[in-house]
């Protein structure tokens, strides 16, 4: 039988609650005919669509990210503020489309403040220099009579929209990034955008575009972001996608290995190079791109209005409950994280022009960001184990918990990645005592291969029971392919 032992009294740290942060990137149907539709009967006063916005409220996003991504690395952020008939169409060399910039600063914030959530602005440090980088700081937070200002007061701004959050550049260790730069490149380029950022608004928080392709000049990167910028370095920015192209159940279940060595390793290189440096303020991580993608690749040459709309399934659901488990056992270094992305493109919640539905990886993410408490606990756990491609040993269950503020409401929660085989399992308090009812919530579905669809929306769903139990200890069986909440009140 598996055995899960918590100590209350044993923390890692609070949790941000950043990390449930989400993605919106000019790319495909997540803008337009995703959050924005001005001509459906479902649009409000804004042209952002009701539902969507409805929906998007289920997961509690504190922060979003914008504009891109790949985009942002071509974006011109002048081109789209202003009257909508005067707005520029341009070329997007990224996804191969035309952008009509009828979408663009101060819709986004807007769309952000009717959701609850802090905007995340990604300046173009590709083809993009620093002064149209501080001039959008400007434009955004200034306060002083200034002609940015007047502009954005003209346009039906009168006070500032104090974006907090402030990314420079997008990917650029990659190849494929427009104005792709080298370790030198991007480090010099970081500490001058960053300088003049700050100057305009000393109260922002930078994040670096640290590491996306996880080969190659990988301690480089960071090595000369802390020496040259580390008074400007709020944030290491890092991405992944991972995927099961190899239909391989058990190696993908497996990827919860993969993140734990990515997060410990580059912790543990920034931890050295801040010894190293004698810095006193921590560098934390935000993996401000994550997600399932490995079905819908983007062609060159073919354009398309529908790109990168993966369908998700049942496993794909796991994963991404595993990327919270691993952002919650370091919480004390992932302070910020978001999901690529919310609408349509690889994305929780997809639309057609009369409706949407919520994909297999939207109810992980509603039930860990509407339980998850303030503080991340230790959590030691045995039991079954499996191989997992190149991994082995790897343990059946894949656990986190969390306390609230209070320190008597518990949560736990548990991923059983066997395909055939329920879980059973004792829950152990080293001290204390579970109160007599606890709030189960489970993730499943009729197989791992499972999807949601217009037709079928509930094949995926989240189901809520309770059970009861007394004094230190009590037995659950965690359901084959499930992702389990328990939430218990202790004393």
């Amino acid at each position: 039988m598996n055995e899960i032992r918590i100590d209350p009294e044993r923390t890692i740290s609070d949790i941000d609650p950043n990390i449930f942060g989400g993605f919106a990137e000019h790319l495909g149907r997540c803008i337009y005919g995703g959050i924005y539709e001005p001509d459906s009967p479902l649009a409000d006063e804004n042209g952002l669509r009701t539902d969507v916005l409805a929906a998007l409220k289920r997961l509690r996003l504190p922060v979003v990210r914008y504009p891109g991504g790949n985009f942002a690395s071509g974006y011109r952020w002048m081109d789209g503020i202003g009257p909508l008939e005067e707005r520029a169409a341009r070329m997007d060399l990224a996804w191969e489309s035309v952008e009509s910039n009828h979408f663009g600063t101060n819709e986004f914030v807007t769309f952000c403040r009717k959701l609850g959530s802090e905007p995340y602005l990604v300046v173009n440090c590709g083809d993009g220099d620093m002064r149209e980088a501080r001039d959008w700081v400007e434009y955004c937070n200034g306060t002083s009579d200034t002609a940015l200002v007047k502009l954005r007061r003209t346009h039906g701004f009168e006070q500032p929209h104090r974006v907090q959050y402030w990314g420079i550049g997008n990917e650029v260790d990659g190849p494929w990034q427009t104005g792709f730069k080298t370790p030198q490149e991007y480090a010099r380029a970081y500490t001058e955008f960053a300088k003049v950022m700050k100057w305009t608004d000393p109260d922002i928080k930078l994040i670096a575009s640290a590491l996306s392709l996880w080969s190659g000049e990988i301690t480089e990167r960071a090595q000369l972001l802390v020496e040259q910028a580390s008074q400007h370095l709020d944030y290491m920015g890092l991405h992944w996608y991972v995927g099961n192209p190899d239909n391989d159940f058990n190696a993908y279940m497996a990827t919860s290995e993969l993140i734990e060595e990515r997060l410990s390793s580059y912790e543990g290189l920034i931890r050295a190079l801040c010894l190293e440096r004698k810095l006193e303020k921590p560098i934390p991580i935000a993996v401000d791109e994550w997600n399932v993608w490995y079905r819908t690749r983007q062609s060159k040459g073919v354009p398309t209005e529908q790109k990168l709309e993966e369908k998700y399934n049942l496993e794909d659901a796991l994963v991404v409950a595993m990327h919270f488990n691993a952002f919650i056992r370091h919480s004390h270094s992932v302070r910020m994280a978001n999901i690529a992305q919310i609408v349509n493109v690889i994305a929780p919640v997809f639309t057609r022009p009369d409706s949407l539905f919520l994909q297999t990886i939207f109810h992980p993410f509603e039930v860990y960001a509407s339980t998850c408490g303030k503080t991340a606990l230790y959590v030691w756990w045995q039991g079954d184990t499996f191989i997992g491609g190149e991994y082995t040993g790897v343990r059946t269950l894949d656990v986190s918990a969390t306390l609230d503020e209070s320190g008597k409401q518990l949560v736990v929660y548990a991923v059983n990645r066997s395909e055939i085989q329920p879980q059973e399992t004792e829950v152990r308090l080293v001290t204390g005592s579970f109160g007599e009812n606890i709030r189960v919530l489970t993730v499943n579905g009729p197989d791992i291969k499972s999807e949601n669809s217009f037709d079928t929306p509930d094949e995926v769903t989240t189901r809520e029971t309770m059970i009861s139990a007394n004094g230190q200890s009590f037995t659950y069986i965690f359901e084959p392919h499930s992702v389990t909440a328990l939430v218990a009140d202790i004393s």
